[in-house]
């Protein structure tokens, strides 16, 4: 069995689970036989973390080749500007293994390492949605794709922020072990569900919950466990202690959504993620709580709403 080496490039400040997440998977397909060796290598053998954690880092980096991975994790910081502290000579490392046919990955503000070393220049990239505007900017000669999960483009591999780091090592573990192994490693891993890279950075159930209604969570709450069922307007309301009016009247105040949109917002997500996985659409839809798929293939081919910030409700 030939050993793919995999090494992290540790920047001062980095976040744990950038690193903790991609090393967990490649650790955990190790042990299903895949044959990775992992390494961690850092300017300075003392590494402060976001969280607190100090860590330990090797100087001297490994003997690398083609099959090889090095991975970026991100770094805490409220604007790119502030990148983390990465010289010349680590950015050309970068460069001088992406040139000899290796791949190289990145981690929310892990992107702005590669665009420093002109990896992004031409290349269609993404990272956290809370900095990639300010990606894109920065490094004009490359497309930022906005709000995916991961972006793969000429051996260069992009994440997005913190957790999205699990779905793109697993994405690298199917390539080259099979999809099969990934799932493999993803239950392992309990992972709920290994995402497909052009997936949202948030899901339906977050995207809609930036308000300040009490009882408007509270209604969610409910449509989010039980978004498969049958949920009569007055039942929800009952529960949270409202009237149908006023109820509808704040659901949408606080989210942009009526209830029954939010419920169906929820059935499609899981529908296409059922759907990637290689359901049928028929079969999706039914396991969703649609009666037949002409619901959902109209829903489908409906624009999503992107909720704005909305006014604090009561």
């Amino acid at each position: 069995m030939t050993v793919r080496r995999v090494v992290f490039l540790l920047v001062p400040q980095l976040h744990l689970l950038d690193l903790a997440g991609p090393a967990q998977v490649f650790s955990t397909a190790n042990d299903l036989g895949c044959g990775y060796e992992l390494s961690y290598v850092a300017e300075q053998e003392d590494i402060p973390t976001a969280q607190g954690v100090p860590l330990k880092a090797a100087i001297e980096w490994p003997e690398l080749g083609e099959r090889d991975l090095i991975v970026v994790p991100g770094w805490r910081a409220p604007t790119l500007r502030r990148h983390g502290a990465l010289g010349t000579a680590m950015l050309d490392r970068l460069v001088a293994h992406h040139t000899a046919g290796g791949t190289v990955a990145s981690v929310c503000a892990g992107a702005d390492a590669l665009g420093r070393a002109g990896l992004l220049d031409g290349r269609r990239c993404t990272t956290h949605h809370d900095v990639q505007e300010e990606l894109a900017r920065r490094y004009p000669r490359a497309t930022v794709v906005r709000d995916v999960l991961y972006v793969t483009d000429d051996r260069v591999v992009t994440s997005a922020g913190i957790a999205s780091g699990i779905d793109l090592a697993l994405h690298l573990v199917a390539v080259h072990h099979g999809a099969a192994t990934a799932a493999r490693v993803a239950r392992s891993m309990v992972v709920y569900a290994r995402r497909n890279g052009d997936q949202q950075q948030t899901s339906a159930m977050l995207r809609h919950r930036t308000h300040l209604s009490d009882a408007v969570h509270r209604a969610q709450d409910l449509i989010d466990a039980r978004y498969t069922s049958t949920l009569p307007l007055g039942r929800l309301a009952a529960a949270v202690g409202l009237s149908e009016r006023t109820l509808t009247r704040r659901f949408t105040a606080a989210t942009g959504l009526t209830p029954l949109r939010y419920q169906q917002e929820l059935r499609i997500e899981h529908a296409e993620h059922l759907i990637s996985q290689g359901s049928t659409v028929e079969a999706a839809a039914r396991s969703v709580g649609f009666q037949d798929a002409r619901m959902l293939r109209r829903l489908r081919g409906r624009p999503q709403r992107v909720p704005s910030t909305p006014a604090p409700q009561p």
